[in-house]
């Protein structure tokens, strides 16, 4: 059973200029004469934490991190204008030019595996390989299923609470009326969805780990703009036509994909990543027994740190 690999810190960290209020935070760590790959973090407004740096061998890469537009120490923090998944495409092509690299490896889960099979659409000469963890489609059914009648029938307790966080009815269009209160004016209406929406997406994702006293009793602004931005996107579907990865994916059967999707995976199901492998018809799609969504566990650890080691292997 694999491990991360141990701490590093960063040898060398900026600021990227994006022409826009934007400024994107990107680091750089391991070999900077090693195998380049650039780390996808998922969200929106999430961001890259220490460990993510520990997937990958740092003798072997040249690991890159990002916080998108508007996350983690991105500036301004929150900032929904000129935040789009197109803006987030083109950040990383700047990242690539001003660090003067031809191809890199694309490392993304979740939300960052929507980053990187859109990238790769777009840049397909770029990418030498990809690993893609707890696939997001951004289809309407995936969005239906967090937020209509899907996973609320398996956690009907917390999915009622969220309803009841914008006074709605179950089948509403709920993304609608959280969109509506968490942008209103009324900031005990923000505060109140936004803390309903914290314990379900900590329920959904954590599943039976879940603590219902880790939800902070006071929310923060920081707390609501990250609910905004998640809302931003939701709301406008993610800024892709429906279906648009799937249906882009002809031009990708060169990259060796690597994809990893827990079965229990109640926030992004592994039909999903089941989907993708079909049409990615090279791709090794490895289906994990018993992990959920999130990049933690002995059994989804071992999966990540041993696709980036198979990567090096593909690819030297």
């Amino acid at each position: 059973m694999k491990t991360q690999y141990p701490q590093i810190e960063p040898f060398h960290s900026f600021f990227l200029q994006t022409g826009s209020v934007h400024s994107v935070y990107v680091e750089q760590s391991g070999n900077p004469e090693g195998i380049p790959v650039i780390f996808l973090h998922g969200g929106p407004c999430s961001g890259t934490k220490p460990g993510h740096r520990c997937f990958f061998n740092p003798e072997k890469y040249h690991i890159i991190l990002m916080d998108q537009r508007g996350c983690g120490e991105s500036k301004p923090f929150g900032e929904i204008d000129q935040n789009t998944t197109q803006d987030l495409i083109d950040d990383m092509e700047r990242i690539r030019k001003q660090l003067d690299i031809e191809q890199w490896v694309l490392f993304g889960g979740s939300w960052g595996s929507t980053l990187t099979l859109l990238y790769a659409q777009q840049h397909a000469d770029k990418v030498l390989a990809m690993v893609i963890r707890g696939v997001f489609l951004a289809r309407k059914k995936d969005i239906d299923w967090f937020t209509k009648e899907g996973v609320g029938l398996i956690y009907p307790e917390k999915w009622q609470q969220l309803v009841a966080s914008v006074y709605g009815e179950v089948g509403s269009d709920l993304v609608k009326k959280l969109y509506g209160a968490v942008f209103s004016d009324n900031e005990l209406t923000q505060r109140r969805v936004t803390k309903a929406w914290m314990g379900w997406g900590g329920q959904v994702a954590l599943m039976q780990d879940y603590d219902e006293d880790t939800l902070p009793v006071h929310i923060t602004e920081k707390m609501v703009k990250q609910m905004k931005m998640e809302m931003h996107y939701a709301y406008y579907q993610y800024f892709i036509t429906e279906n648009q990865i799937l249906n882009g994916c002809d031009g990708l059967q060169h990259i060796p994909t690597i994809i990893i999707h827990g079965r229990n995976d109640l926030m992004c199901p592994m039909e999903a990543g089941f989907s993708l492998s079909k049409q990615l018809k090279n791709a090794q799609l490895i289906a994990l027994p018993n992990a959920g969504h999130i990049a933690s566990g002995e059994e989804m650890i071992d999966a990540l740190v041993d696709a980036s080691d198979k990567v090096v292997e593909l690819i030297q």
